[in-house]
């Protein structure tokens, strides 16, 4: 697998655009966009964003959906030695009001059609500069951004400065901000891709939110590799997607069981998929009814089950030869990580038992935002209770 010699995560992307500046980096809605065109947006993103005075660990709050607008933005943030925020544009203004006041951004970027639901927040907020896309009512329209003809300062940023903060769903309680450095980032997507096997002739299905680490991630590692990203703004309509998967000759499609249940009852006879080698499954376990449902409908392609925590990206994945031994396994350890099971008083448990999961690697968090007391110890350890 291809590894360029970087430090940071955006000089993964940097590194691919200098290497092959003409070669299609992102297919949407919006058009094609090559992996220059996005490399020299983010540049002029970042020198503006350091001209209203965002600088080295300070947080942008990204209200964006899947667009180029989300992609050139986190770049941007990162190349300033700032911290990025993904939130899904469909969060309600009270979860955003408790995201800004949580992390207190200097800055927001986001569509002018949810005005009505960030404009509340402002009036007792950090945020100085907020930039948007579409017919600005207020803020400083996208295109001016751009148009600033400043150069990029060196922040001196290191690789165990923050990179972003992801926030949990907060689905047992009120969210978390995940705190994730550049080299838990970088870690993560070189020790994913690799056991996928991902690669640079890749042309990967991204309909996942951005604003979560799973969606967030096939930009990373594709953008890493110098494959291509067809982004969609959701599943919602299936059939459209798979028109697009067959136009664009899609390989990798990453998926939730929510996204495959939609697919179970189409005939997809109708679209040329022989293109596609694979399929990625996290956020939930599939079924055995659905992996045997995959398997039907994608013949050809290598399915990968996997079990993740936004805390750590990913902890297992499950060999596609696999499935029909220990269809229901988690599957195994990644590279570049050690996972094993601890009693009460934490001896190490063998196999077969009952225990707390413990993850030990560089790509786990450097700890929730805001709450010293449930950061994760310096060598890179978390514990999971209940496994």
């Amino acid at each position: 697998m291809f590894q360029p010699p970087t430090t940071l995560l955006h000089h993964t992307f940097e590194h691919t655009a200098r290497r092959s500046p003409e070669r299609c980096a992102l297919v949407c809605k919006e058009g094609r966009y090559t992996y220059e065109r996005i490399a020299r947006d983010a540049r002029r993103l970042a020198a503006f964003l350091q001209h209203r005075g965002v600088t080295r660990g300070d947080r942008v709050a990204l209200f964006l959906d899947n667009t180029p607008e989300m992609i050139t933005a986190i770049y941007a943030v990162l190349a300033i030695g700032g911290i990025f925020i993904p939130i899904n544009p469909l969060t309600k203004k009270e979860k955003l009001a408790y995201f800004i006041q949580d992390t207190q951004p200097s800055a927001l970027i986001s569509h002018a059609h949810l005005h009505e639901v960030f404009e509340p927040v402002f009036a007792a907020s950090s945020v100085q500069t907020c930039i948007l896309t579409g017919d600005a009512p207020a803020g400083i329209p996208w295109e001016a951004a751009l148009a600033h003809p400043g150069e990029v300062v060196d922040p001196a940023t290191i690789d165990q400065d923050l990179a972003a903060i992801i926030y949990t769903s907060g689905s047992t309680g009120a969210p978390k901000g995940i705190m994730l450095s550049h080299r838990n980032m970088l870690t993560a997507q070189a020790s994913v891709s690799s056991y996928l096997g991902l690669g640079e002739d890749d042309i990967i299905l991204c309909a996942l939110p951005l604003a979560f680490d799973y969606g967030l991630y096939q930009i990373l590692m594709g953008f890493m590799l110098g494959a291509r990203i067809v982004l969609e703004r959701s599943f919602v309509f299936p059939v459209k997607a798979l028109e697009l998967m067959a136009k664009e000759k899609v390989t990798v499609f990453p998926g939730v069981p929510t996204m495959f249940a939609l697919l179970s009852n189409l005939d997809l006879s109708r679209y040329d998929l022989k293109s596609l080698r694979m399929i990625t499954n996290t956020a939930a376990a599939l079924s055995e009814h659905q992996i045997r449902d995959l398997r039907r409908l994608f013949p050809q392609a290598r399915l990968f089950s996997m079990y993740g925590l936004s805390e750590c990206k990913r902890v297992t994945y499950l060999p596609p030869e696999q499935l029909d031994i220990r269809p229901l396994s988690v599957g195994r350890g990644m590279p570049n990580e050690e996972v094993y099971l601890v009693d009460e008083q934490g001896n190490r448990l063998p196999n077969g038992h009952t225990g707390q999961l413990v993850i030990r690697g560089s790509h786990v968090m450097r700890g929730y935002w805001g709450k010293p007391e449930e950061t994760a110890n310096d060598i890179g350890e978390y514990l999971k209770t209940n496994c």
